[in-house]
């Protein structure tokens, strides 16, 4: 039987890492972003996933991001679902351990990538890491472009029905069939939050939850009130939204993420545009893009710098 999380529904963003001028996390900048996020209705919180650079994070910084995210997000009435996967299970499981000793809601376990593991190897790893974690929720993460393996649905479905705290999965393969065999076949408490912000309406219109999304860091309220417009039926208002919405969608991935969605914000004022090696700065095609969006969005009203 599946753990019950009946929190695990609507918007959640998948939370930049901010970064000084030293290259050290800039924990003041996390804690306004994460007071930002709920203020404007995002009452789910994932630091330390792809967006969150997190694996350019050492293990330390890791477990500190859990920490302030946590803090800030009990302060303000939201969940916080850590991002622990690797490629290898120990250091899943460590991470995991890290996580729940930091006090969050859930961890977020990607495929291990690089690995290629077959289903069998997958279920064992997932298998491993929710045992290693008993009572906490583990959402499943399937991200096949960037981890060159997928989870099938039927591996999604066999792990839901046999590991009690695997209790959702964030789907991002972009295969509308593959979700919906999974929706067709889960426990009835597993949800399927949308991995991909333009698949979040025609995925909560097949049956799922929610979304883990990118684009809520640069417009939280905006995307909030488009996932809560489709999980209330409201189709004409979630369609509005997300035709609007669904330029930036795109423009956040012209370059590898989190590389467009730093370089809004930082246009927005939000943060400092820096990133940790392999990334670099977007190209100025694609900054000149983001900045004629984000003008047409009507977000540009603050200063393109970061107020001292």
């Amino acid at each position: 039987m599946t753990l019950r999380v009946d929190w695990l529904e609507g918007c959640g963003t998948a939370l930049v890492t901010p970064f000084g001028a030293d290259g050290k996390v800039d924990e003041a900048r996390m804690r306004t972003l994460v007071d930002r996020q709920i203020r404007e209705g995002v009452r789910l919180l994932v630091p330390c996933g792809t967006t969150g650079e997190a694996m350019t994070l050492s293990s330390d910084e890791q477990a500190r991001v859990f920490r302030l995210t946590v803090e800030a997000a009990r302060a303000g009435g939201a969940r916080v679902i850590a991002g622990v996967g690797s490629n290898s299970t120990a250091v899943t499981i460590e991470r995991a351990r890290a996580a729940r000793a930091a006090g969050v809601d859930a961890v977020l376990v990607v495929a291990p990538y690089y690995n290629k593991p077959t289903q069998p190897g997958l279920i064992a790893h997932f298998t491993a890491v929710a045992a290693a974690v008993p009572g906490l929720p583990v959402v499943l993460y399937n991200v096949p472009g960037r981890t060159a393996s997928n989870i099938a649905a039927g591996t999604v479905v066999k792990l839901a029905k046999q590991v009690e705290n695997i209790v959702g999965v964030k789907e991002a393969s972009g295969d509308l069939g593959q979700v919906m065999a999974i929706i067709r076949s889960r426990p009835a408490d597993f949800r399927v939050l949308s991995g991909d912000d333009a698949s979040t309406l025609p995925l909560i219109a097949l049956g799922a939850e929610g979304i883990i999304s990118v684009v809520s860091n640069e417009v939280p309220g905006m995307m909030a009130q488009l996932t809560s417009a489709a999980l209330g039926g409201d189709w004409r208002s979630a369609r509005e939204r997300h035709y609007r919405l669904l330029p930036l969608m795109e423009a956040n991935f012209l370059e590898s993420n989190p590389g467009p969605v730093k370089a809004a914000m930082a246009l927005m004022g939000l943060l400092e545009e820096r990133y940790r090696l392999p990334l670099v700065p977007v190209e100025e095609a694609t900054r000149a893009r983001l900045r004629e969006i984000l003008k047409d969005l009507g977000v540009l009203e603050q200063p393109a710098h970061v107020a001292a």
